[in-house]
This record gives structure tokens, sequence and C-alpha cells, in this order.
């Protein structure tokens, strides 16, 4: 089994002429990005009313997921790393404007342009630091600060990512909350090791009725319901908080002040995304009134 291609060069890199080329032809690659961009669309849910809106594509590549995008009838911008992918994506003439960026440094987009965004297989590069300047946590508050002021207020995004793990799962929705936006994690097929999918649903702006996150798939490809996917650690929507949230308040003595009390509060900032000294043995422990 190969390894992820994240951890093999940078995408600029790896995403080369040949491997770009290679990409682009695969008949199995061009309906992977297919489906998984028809269901950000789906999950992105637009309006019904037949207006057209200005889609954000990050990560488009060759545009191949932009494709669907202007089949169902959306204007798009699309935004990559990879001169070779851009290139191959102006030979296919497709029908979006293109940017080359770097994503970790920001999008560079005026606000509140954008209606709505997706992301193929892209967010989880910047969890790697390829360069002796990248600070996985810095590109990701770049990444996502950006993405937010281009939204148009209550507009969404929707991110199919592959995470490596739980820590870097963690990263990227706490780097997501941080600034300001309200949604959580849809998992299609989560018992499946083959076909469960991730998907970030983001909105910007406070959490309300209208920006309730999606349900994910089951087995059958039908959305499942609460009962079924509640109770275990695969559960198929997992929500998330954001700063707008309003917080409680709650009145605290001195008494009761404990190690639980302060592992507790230092759990909660950690959540935040704030910098927290690591756990020891001696957390909370009293000082002696001299050395």
């Amino acid at each position: 089994m190969s390894s992820r291609p994240e951890l093999q060069a940078p995408p600029e890199i790896f995403y080369g002429d040949v491997e770009a080329r290679k990409y682009t032809s695969s008949s199995r690659i061009i309906e992977i990005q297919a489906n998984l961009s028809e269901r950000a669309l789906e999950l992105l849910a637009l309006p019904d009313d037949g207006v057209p809106r200005l889609l954000l594509d990050i990560g488009c590549g060759s545009g191949l997921s932009g494709e669907t995008l202007s089949e169902n009838g959306h204007q798009w911008v699309g935004l990559d790393i990879s001169q070779s992918m851009l290139d191959i994506a102006l030979e296919r003439e497709v029908e979006g404007d293109l940017l080359l960026g770097d994503m970790g440094q920001g999008l560079g987009l005026r606000p509140g342009v954008i209606d709505g965004a997706i992301s193929i297989s892209a967010v989880q590069w910047l969890c790697n630091a390829d360069k002796s300047s990248h600070v996985p946590k810095l590109r990701l508050k770049a990444f996502f600060g950006s993405l937010y002021r281009c939204l148009a207020r209550g507009g969404r995004a929707v991110l199919q990512v592959y995470p490596e793990n739980i820590q870097q799962r963690e990263l990227i929705l706490r780097s997501a909350m941080h600034v300001g936006f309200s949604g959580g994690v849809v998992v299609d097929y989560p018992h499946s090791s083959k076909k469960r999918k991730e998907y970030l649903v983001l909105t910007c702006g406070p959490p309300s009725v209208s920006t309730s996150v999606p349900t994910g798939k089951g087995e059958d490809g039908e959305s499942s319901s609460d009962d079924e996917s509640s109770g275990d650690e695969e559960n198929q929507t997992v929500c998330i908080s954001d700063r707008h949230r309003p917080k409680k308040k709650q009145k605290i003595t001195k008494k009761g002040r404990g190690r639980d009390w302060v592992l507790k509060k230092k759990e909660q900032r950690r959540r935040r995304g704030d910098d927290v000294p690591p756990d020891t043995k001696y957390t909370a422990r009293k000082r002696k009134a001299r050395f």
C-alpha cells in the first residue's frame, strides 16, 4: 500500500507534470472526484432558486471538481498551489477562473464576495510542515481566517478531508472554530474502511436552526437518524461550537479549586486553541510559603 501523498512531497512538487497528467487521465479518479464534488455541493445546501452562485474551489487541481460546479449552473473560482495542475485545467478549457496560490498563506479574496466554498482532499495538506517556515497551526489559522472573511454572511463551506489521525482532525476543527465558524463534521459510511468520507461543514456566522449540521449517509446510502448515529465514537455527525456562542456565567469560589478543577479548565483552554502548559505531577499543587 502506497503512503499518503502529503507524506511524500509538498503538493507543488508531488503534483508535477507527470503526476498531474496521470491523475487527470485516470477514469477512477475522475469518478471519485465527481462523486465527492456532488456530495459537497449537496451539503453546501444552496437555495434551489435557479440563481447561479459564485463558488470557491480550494485545491481545484486540474478542474475535475469544478466541472461538477459548472454542470450545476454555478460560476466558480479555483485555487491551487500546483502550476502543473492549473496548466492542465487550462488545456481542458474549464469554465472557472484559476488562481495560483498557497492556501496556507491565506486566500487573498475580497471580503464577502464568495457565496460558498468546497474543497476536495486538500485541507489536510496544511497539517504538514513542508518547509522550515511552515507552522501547521499558523497556516490553518491563515487559511480559515481568510475563508471566513471572503464568504458572504451565512455562506457555507464544505471541505472533504482525509485526516491522518485524530490529532489532525482536532487541529483542523479547532482552527475553524477559533476564527468564528459554526458547524461540524459529517461522516458518510462511518463503519466502512473504504467508503468512509469526512466532510467539514462550516457556516460563516453563529449557530442557528438554519445552520444545523446535516446527517451523514449510512450503509444503504440514505441519511441515518439520530438514534442510529449516536452512542459510539463513530458518530456520523460531530458538532462543534464557535466563539459567538454565549458562555454560561458560573459563580466560582475558591473552595473546590483542586487538581480536577484545574485540569478541567486547562482542557477547556486547549479546545479553544490556547497554548497551555502540559499536565505534570506539580499541576495544582500548592506552593510552600518559603523556598
